[in-house]
């Protein structure tokens, strides 16, 4: 039943459907232009981007600022991959896999979804 609900706000958002979370014009570091030159990494980033956006908005506000910090710390290892597409994919997945933990473990239970 969790997924489908993730699914579904997953495609209500189609602006975020179309490119990376950040404006790839602008991509001036080597692991922004990887993803901006990758369509796989590109839609890991959306989809990182739109669970974090998620979680942000559905945790206590007391856990904002731990979630801020992770993701700031997580951008810092994701710029240490440089243009490795193997060590950013790997970087995307495992965050991913923690914001969705997020809604999984923090979301659901408290919630008729």
């Amino acid at each position: 039943m969790r997924r489908p609900i993730l699914a579904l706000l997953l495609t209500a958002l189609p602006a975020a459907a179309g490119a990376a979370s950040f404006d790839c014009a602008r991509a001036r570091l080597a692991d922004e232009r990887a993803v901006c030159a990758s369509r796989a990494l590109n839609d890991r980033d959306v989809r990182m981007a739109v669970l974090y956006g998620l979680d942000l908005r559905f945790v206590p506000m007391g856990s904002r600022d731990v979630l801020r910090r992770e993701q700031a710390a997580w951008l810092t290892r994701r710029r240490a991959c440089g243009a490795n597409r193997v060590c950013l994919a790997r970087a995307y997945d495992r965050r991913i896999a923690e914001l969705q933990a997020v809604i999984d473990e923090r979301v659901y239970p408290h919630g008729p979804f």
